[in-house]
């Protein structure tokens, strides 16, 4: 019974990150890429704590996919300029301090990474631009 529950759930939720990707703007989807990514670094903290070593391996590993293959791949350096450099800069650190945390079962670097992550979210929120208008709500 457990198991069909959890594939269940498993379903939903990949028919949901599916379906609000495939309808999502690009703000919007960078926004849930920044999300993403903290939302794994919490789950491998919450599994470290567990002593789920696999798991928090595995919530490190997609965060570290979110970050590098999605935002550090998404910036564009000529239209983004010195913005688009820190960022990078800054998510190349986080995939650095993301692989040592999972090397060295390191919950205070994980912290680090969502304390970085946090306000870039949130300010990326601050920004949605309106429909149609192109500017910020």
């Amino acid at each position: 019974m457990y198991a069909a529950t959890r594939s269940f759930a498993e379903s939903y939720h990949r028919v949901h990150v599916e379906t609000g990707t495939q309808a999502a703007d690009p703000h919007k989807l960078i926004e849930m890429l920044l999300q993403g990514a903290i939302d794994a670094i919490n789950q491998a903290r919450g599994a470290l704590d567990r002593k789920d070593i696999k798991t928090k391996g595995e919530q490190i590993g997609k965060a570290v996919r979110i970050v590098e293959e999605g935002l550090r791949a998404s910036l564009d350096p000529t239209a983004g300029g010195r913005i688009a450099s820190e960022l990078d800069q800054l998510y190349a650190y986080i995939v650095r301090k993301l692989t040592l945390a999972n090397v060295r079962n390191d919950d205070h670097a994980m912290m680090e990474c969502v304390q970085l992550l946090t306000p870039i979210c949130d300010a990326w929120a601050g920004i949605r631009p309106s429909v149609g208008s192109g500017r910020p709500q």
